[in-house]
């Protein structure tokens, strides 16, 4: 991420604002809802942040995994929840918006009941298929969709998940049309794609780097605009003869829009201070993300620019609200 927002975010985890100072956060208990079952990479994120949060205050915060409905059954229980704080959870992009424009109904209004804390993490995807597919390129998998329009189909972590528009922008770039089959979490989807359920997904490349490692599935291709120093074997779509397929899997730290500005920037900063934590940074690297605090204003910003990014592909995918 952009420099200047870790300078001033180093420089926020030294010492909580003033404005904070005079919140009383953390209430003796938090709950951090989890919108994806658990060994989802949202789980993983909210157990380290929820220990990181205990070492640091010496209060209790509980995980409760509420997944369905595209993360929108998650991220509803927080959008109502009471407004001091006591509950958090962790939102997508599908949860924080998109899932407006491709469900007929939401249990609650993005724009006006939930607010973003701060982004938590950004890690590359990787395309994964089935070995019954007996492809090893993107090229031999887009000349097989191509021949087939339509007959072969990929699994995500939910509509409008960043997972499955992220299919989406391949088939899209690519020229090619395949199938969704939504699941409720990465372990899920990916699990489909080892037993041929469906030929394909794009996963964050924890959730699918060691089955591939271990022959159960292939990874053709990352999602990021450079290859990962996790996986340098693994080419971008770029590389690969695909332009233009390039997204980053991101959460956020959301609250009720209800809890005070002074309370939220007390989160902020304890959130800010546990995502500079040297232990936590060395934990998410090794789970191949990268930490990427922000202000509550700067991930607004973030999260308004990538619905604007992903309207489109929704748009011409012709995906239509469920």
């Amino acid at each position: 991420m952009k420099s200047a927002i870790f300078a001033a975010l180093a420089l926020a985890s030294l010492a909580l604002p003033a404005s904070a100072q005079t919140a009383q956060w953390p209430p003796a208990q938090v709950t951090i809802v989890v919108p994806f079952a658990a060994g989802s990479t949202p789980d993983i994120i909210a157990r380290l942040l929820a220990d990181k949060f205990k070492e640091r205050t010496g209060k209790v915060f509980l995980l409760e995994n509420r997944p369905g409905a595209g993360g929108n059954l998650g991220v509803a229980a927080v959008a109502k929840g009471p407004a001091d704080g006591s509950v958090l959870g962790i939102g997508l992009l599908g949860g924080l918006g998109m899932n407006k424009l491709l469900m007929k109904s939401m249990p609650y209004d993005p724009d006006k009941e939930i607010v973003a804390v701060t982004i938590l993490t950004e890690q590359p995807s990787v395309l994964a298929v089935s070995n019954e597919m007996g492809v090893s390129t993107v090229k031999e998998l887009v000349a097989k969709l191509a021949k087939d329009p339509g007959k072969y189909n990929f699994s995500s972590i939910g509509q409008g998940s960043l997972s499955h528009l992220s299919m989406e922008l391949v088939a899209n770039k690519s020229g090619t049309k395949v199938t969704h089959l939504p699941m409720k979490s990465s372990p899920e989807a990916a699990m489909a794609v080892m037993r041929n359920d469906v030929q394909m997904t794009v996963l964050p490349a924890v959730s699918v780097l060691q089955f591939g490692k271990e022959g159960k599935l292939k990874i053709l291709a990352v999602t990021s605009e450079k290859r990962s120093l996790a996986m340098p074997d693994v080419p971008t779509f770029r590389e690969s003869g695909v332009e233009g397929v390039v997204a980053a899997a991101w959460n956020a730290l959301v609250a009720p829009a209800s809890v005070p500005k002074a309370v939220l920037d007390q989160i902020n900063a304890h959130t800010v201070a546990a995502l500079n934590d040297p232990a936590i940074r060395e934990n998410f690297s090794k789970q191949i993300m990268e930490p990427t605090p922000m202000t509550p204003e700067q991930a607004k910003a973030y999260v308004a620019a990538e619905l604007v990014k992903w309207a489109a592909i929704v748009k011409a995918a012709g995906i239509q609200p469920q």
